[in-house]
């Protein structure tokens, strides 16, 4: 399987592209910005995307997605208690002082449980609200993968302060849906670099005493 992650945007979304080597497909998730970078490196492996997830609707994970759906035809998949915050994009775009990017339509809901196919590998969502209401977050068995968008970072967690954040749904999301993770689970965030739930369990200040 292969898994490239682009730095997209101005507020550095990690944007993650996989791709299966025996049908050459691809998925995309969270395609903020920069939508050329993220065509150009498809076609260099020789991919093709069948399926734009996001993580959550905050306008730097979210913003080059209608661009990318009209360049490839790929579904768009996201969770339905997002779709206010992804209804309003033009106010988050006011508060960063950015443009309003272009919308779509979101042709799938995914909710906890549900699967996610790319090939014969299986992306597991689960729901982890808390930074936004419709968060969630994508476990990848075959790989020990999980993507979790801006739930958990490297020494941090989400932020809460924003509209349909709260710190203590964000905490438990986390206890419950990702510490259950292997440790040696690698886990790709939304900004940042990449840890461990391991690692995480042992030097991430926010989660002592969870």
């Amino acid at each position: 399987m292969i898994h490239e992650i682009l730095t997209v945007g101005e507020l550095a979304c990690n944007c993650s592209i996989f791709g299966e080597e025996a049908n050459r497909t691809a998925m995309v998730i969270d395609p903020g910005d920069d939508v050329e970078e993220i065509l150009a490196l498809v076609k260099r492996h020789g991919l093709r995307v069948v399926s734009i997830v996001i993580t959550h609707a905050h306008l730097d994970h979210v913003g080059g997605v209608a661009e990318l759906k009209r360049a490839t035809g790929a579904p768009v998949l996201m969770n339905a208690l997002d779709e206010p915050l992804y209804d309003r994009i033009e106010i988050q775009a006011s508060w960063l002082a950015l443009p309003v990017p272009e919308k779509t339509v979101i042709d799938a809901k995914p909710r906890e449980g549900d699967e996610i196919a790319l090939g014969e590998t299986k992306f597991m969502v689960l729901e982890t609200p808390g930074h936004s209401p419709g968060s969630i977050s994508l476990w990848i068995p075959s790989l020990n993968k999980v993507v979790c968008g801006d739930t958990l970072f490297r020494d941090s967690i989400g932020r809460t302060d924003l509209p349909g954040g709260d710190s203590r749904t964000l905490l438990k999301s986390i206890r419950s849906k990702l510490l259950v993770l292997p440790d040696e689970a690698q886990v790709v965030a939304g900004h940042g670099p990449l840890t461990t739930i391991g690692r995480e369990k042992v030097y991430n200040p926010f989660l002592q005493g969870l």
